[in-house]
């Protein structure tokens, strides 16, 4: 059905129509979920995924890129022991969702927060699985399993979630619960189709009887990526904790208002991001082998041409967000009311730029990564979300901006981000590579394996 080895264009290609697939059937599903919920009910539904987010980055974001660069350098057996390792974190982060959901409620002071995390959070789990089963299959070169596990979480979540929702209608807090609850079973069926596909390609290696890499192999390179991941649903967290606070000083409308920004107007702009991401899932198996044999120039010729073409695909996106935003929000969100519509068209084409800027950060910071440089990223990301959380505060609390200030924080901190990766970068390889650095970097697998 698939080649094993797959090209890195039509890997990113791959990848680019699952993810660009999935969120239009995200933002298709956002018409009658929206209609259904409102801008409140949205509000509510928007506030519960950081922290699923934060648990979900712990036991499970940084496994595919890791997983992926592990097994594209040639150490077999490393899905196996993250089996074990992740499933055991998955089912901690599970455990953590449920107890933190009461006090959460009492934090965004929002009872019907606490019945929301409950039917969400036994994903956390089964999303820790399907990572390491996508990132054996992007180790070695195919991105076919990673697209279509990917769409078939989202017809499940679409198909289910518009059922639940319309049946439970009229009681608000069970009505977002639902639909939450159809995300957790999107994930048991991509999970089950991801290890279908996994035991049937590795049918003549037991899952826990065939030698591993050691633990410390596993989390010397998932660790980084998970503290680079995690630094977005943190910020995520307070930012919703930060804005909604302030702006229930200023309107009654505080959690609507929020959920149009990140539930409508986050939707629209992600979705030319999702087109590029392909761009940085396919780039570490194709950059990491270079940089481990210590041709780093062919390496870094193969991320400016990631980064490049990020950008030509992101540009022309980003003008027609802005051009086209009276469109997209009508076509997407009819439902809402004609000053809510006003002000999301407003968000939109304030936070058009991201279309650029995210789509940079997230494939620089691919690129830093399977360059062996992913401390870095992991330090860019904390720093503008930082940014991000004390800017949206300002902006919030003392202009009157309102929930524009978040949009005009979101395109800083971006921004911010990509020219500290590009830095990196050009710093750290943008100069010839010298004899003693080839040495160096040729070295690394083998002091990795003697440190290991």
């Amino acid at each position: 059905m698939f080649s094993q080895k797959q090209s890195f264009i039509k890997g990113a290609i791959l990848i680019s129509l699952g993810g660009f697939i999935s969120k239009m059937l995200g933002a298709i599903y956002r018409i009658p979920l929206t209609n259904f919920l409102g801008g409140e009910g949205m509000g509510i539904y928007q506030m519960v995924y950081p922290l699923y987010c934060i648990l979900l980055t712990v036991s499970a974001s940084g496994i595919p890129t890791g997983i992926a660069r592990i097994i594209s350098s040639g150490k077999a057996g490393a899905e196996r022991q993250a089996f074990r390792l992740y499933g055991a974190i998955g089912i901690i982060g599970t455990i953590l969702m449920y107890f933190l959901s009461a006090p959460l409620a009492a934090l965004q002071t929002e009872p019907a927060i606490k019945l929301c995390c409950i039917m969400l959070c036994p994903s956390v789990f089964f999303v820790s699985v399907l990572s390491v089963v996508r990132g054996y299959f992007q180790g070695k070169g195919n991105m076919y399993p990673t697209a279509v596990t990917e769409v078939t979480e989202q017809l499940v979540k679409v198909a289910l979630g518009c059922v639940l929702a319309y049946f439970f209608r009229d009681n608000l807090p069970l009505a977002v619960a639902s639909t939450l609850f159809s995300v957790t079973v999107s994930e048991v069926a991509a999970t089950a189709l991801a290890l279908i596909w996994y035991f049937k390609k590795r049918a003549r290696l037991p899952l826990f009887k065939v030698p591993s890499p050691p633990v410390s192999a596993i989390v010397k390179y998932t660790v980084p990526l998970t503290l680079t991941a995690i630094a977005l649903p943190v910020s995520q967290l307070l930012e919703s904790i930060v804005a909604v606070r302030f702006l229930r000083d200023i309107s009654g409308e505080a959690t609507a208002l929020y959920g149009i920004f990140s539930g409508c107007a986050v939707t629209i702009i992600n979705l030319p991001v999702s087109v590029t991401y392909g761009l940085a899932a396919a780039s570490v198996p194709q950059i990491s082998p270079l940089a481990e044999k210590g041709d780093l120039d062919a390496a870094k010729a193969k991320a400016y041409k990631a980064l490049l073409i990020t950008f030509a695909i992101s540009a022309p996106a980003a003008v027609a967000l802005f051009v086209f935003a009276p469109f997209a929000v009508n076509l997407i969100f009819k439902s809402l009311e004609p000053e809510n519509k006003e002000l999301l068209l407003l968000l939109v084409r304030i936070m058009s730029v991201n279309a650029v800027t995210l789509s940079l950060v997230q494939t620089s910071s691919a690129c830093l990564t399977a360059l062996g440089k992913p401390i870095k990223s992991t330090v860019t990301q904390w720093v503008t979300a930082i940014l991000r959380v004390l800017l949206t505060a300002a902006l919030i609390k003392f202009t009157s901006l309102s929930i524009a200030g978040a949009a005009i924080s979101a395109n800083c901190s971006y921004l911010v981000a990509t020219l500290i990766n590009f830095w990196y970068i050009i710093r750290e390889h943008g100069g010839r590579i010298n004899e003693n650095n080839a040495d160096r970097i040729g070295q690394l697998p083998r002091r990795l394996d003697q440190k290991s």
